[in-house]
């Protein structure tokens, strides 16, 4: 079992990506059309910011998450690319910009998720309450899935999300406890699953978090996982491969065949 509190440099072996793992050159027509509108409108998304390997299959089926609350996020997590720091200042023009590049997309189901933002005292829940309505007032029909942040347990910030009523609402909580405190610094596992359960206590129709694999963890640990989030009553799981963004991110310690991931 490989042990995470090791310096990186000391973790760097060489481990060669698989076939299934191999992706396309970001091209073609609808990936051009995204890309110019992301970067009209100088908008973040995930899949830029975090070197997201789907990009170019998710651009060019004309999708994208949009990353509102700035570029640069107040915590450190060592799984993840997007930039640590101060908290940008926050653009109350953003709202209305997402919500018109949704409508120029002509996307039916917009997923939006943000960067921590620590440093504010509403967490940054009174500008995704503004943006899920200006999406709302833009884009009759559309569904939305929210990514949220933990808002530190703070039940009014989450409250403002239940309130605006999106038809998904999603926290990750990334990876097994044992391996939280190395992944997720600033992050809680407990405080992560307490959050899913008030979702659903609240009322939020469908609930849904994720976590990420090839990090050490063993079967054993992903089973007792699904199984507290089976506890917190979430509705939709996903599992995914990481794959280390950077040298000084956390290595990956294998990579998941299609039939375990199948199992």
């Amino acid at each position: 079992m490989p042990n995470l509190l090791k310096n990186k440099e000391d973790q760097q072996v060489k481990i060669n990506k698989p076939d299934w793992l191999k992706v396309k050159i970001p091209s073609g027509k609808e990936y051009l059309k995204v890309k110019e509108i992301v970067e009209e409108r100088n908008l973040h998304t995930i899949c830029s910011s975090g070197k997201c390997p789907n990009q170019s299959e998710c651009w060019s089926a004309g999708t994208a998450t949009f990353m509102i609350l700035g570029n640069t996020c107040t915590r450190s997590c060592q799984f993840c690319n997007v930039n640590t720091g101060a908290g940008e200042e926050v653009d109350v023009f953003e709202p209305a910009k997402v919500a018109e590049s949704i409508r120029v997309m002509g996307l039916k189901h917009a997923v939006i998720t943000s960067v921590d933002r620590d440093d504010l005292p509403d967490g940054g829940s009174n500008h995704w309450r503004k943006t899920v309505e200006m999406i709302r007032k833009k884009n009759l029909g559309v569904t939305i899935e929210t990514l949220i942040p933990d808002f530190k347990g703070e039940s009014e910030n989450i409250d403002r999300i239940i309130e605006v009523a999106p038809e998904v609402v999603s926290h990750n909580l990334e990876t097994v406890r044992r391996l939280t405190r190395e992944v997720r610094i600033q992050a809680k596992y407990d405080r992560s699953l307490e959050v899913l359960s008030y979702l659903k206590e609240k009322g939020v129709n469908r609930t849904k978090s994720g976590i990420m694999l090839g990090l050490g963890e063993t079967e054993e640990e992903v089973y007792e996982t699904l199984n507290d989030l089976t506890q917190a009553k979430v509705d939709i799981v996903t599992m995914g491969q990481y794959l280390q963004p950077t040298k000084n991110h956390l290595p990956v310690s294998s990579f998941i065949t299609p039939d375990d991931f199948k199992k």
